[in-house]
């Protein structure tokens, strides 16, 4: 008796950690969504709206709107771009060879750095009179050169997909290269032998195999996507204007800038549906036998 209670009393530090770090944060702030929860009133009054937040959000502010476009259109490109740039560069060093290592080594360096570091580089490499590709382009094509990156709506937004794809590329050129690993290379060869060009090998043996780890990693990489903040926060702060503004940063503004606590808790719990049915595909892949 004395054993079969003891692996609960050791796993009781590990729910107690959960519980207060995850799951009382996420029923507070549901409840914070239902109410006014406002931080520039005394004793932070809590006065009870029912939806009245959620019907705000979409019916009156387009704000909400805009960061909802914003974030699609920047998480649908960085999962695009990211995923079929990794895929490229794993299938050029899969087949190995002496660098391969070293390339591996190098391939994580970007992704170990923090995305607010991130933010910060690619905003001073991208400053207009001496950042880095300022310099290159003054020297490569003077046209492109002392343009102001940051402050152009199109261009700002270019700034920080680009970003974003540098920061994840590497990790999932990793992953995918596992992936390949594990494609069987009797496949690969028979199709070879039986005349099939490179191109038919990899859509019509290699992709198929491939599939469940390009799933897991679309789904892995749209979750991050659409919690992107601190590096946007550090590279544009969501500006110019609101070009750059995902959900993520939204939410900080109206609830730390106009202390709107109720309401952006409801604009996160908005967010936050998508984000269950994705971690659901997430741990299906990731756990289903066979």
């Amino acid at each position: 008796m004395r054993d079969k209670s003891l692996k609960y009393v050791l796993v009781l530090p590990a729910v107690f950690v959960v519980f207060a770090t995850a799951i009382w944060p996420l029923v507070e702030s549901l409840r914070l969504s239902f109410t006014v929860g406002r931080l520039n009133r005394p004793n932070f009054p809590q006065e009870y709206l029912g939806f009245e937040n959620y019907a705000w959000a979409f019916l009156e502010e387009p704000a909400f709107w805009n960061s909802v476009q914003v974030t699609a259109i920047y998480t649908l490109v960085t999962v695009v771009l990211t995923t079929v740039l990794a895929l490229g560069l794993a299938l050029l060093l899969s087949p190995g060879g002496r660098l391969r290592s070293t390339v591996q080594t190098l391939l994580i360096l970007p992704f170990a750095m923090s995305p607010a570091l991130i933010g910060v580089s690619f905003r001073f490499m991208f400053n207009p009179e001496f950042g880095l590709f300022d310099a290159f382009f003054s020297f490569v094509f003077p046209p492109l050169a002392h343009i102001s990156w940051l402050s152009d709506p199109t261009l700002a937004f270019a700034v920080v997909v680009m970003a974003d794809v540098w920061g994840w590329i590497p990790f999932l050129t990793l992953v995918l290269i596992g992936g390949l690993a594990s494609v069987p290379r009797d496949t690969i060869e028979a199709a070879q032998v039986d005349g099939a060009s490179g191109w038919r090998v990899f859509k019509d043996v290699t992709l198929p195999q491939l599939m469940p780890v390009l799933a897991v990693v679309i789904i892995l990489k749209t979750i991050f996507s659409l919690k992107t903040f601190d590096q946007i926060y550090m590279l544009t702060n969501g500006g110019p204007g609101t070009a750059t503004q995902t959900l993520s940063h939204y939410i900080y503004f109206s609830g730390l800038k106009y202390g709107q606590i109720g309401y952006s808790a409801s604009v996160a719990w908005l967010m936050v549906i998508p984000m269950i049915f994705l971690t659901y595909l997430y741990a299906k892949h990731m756990f289903r036998k066979g």
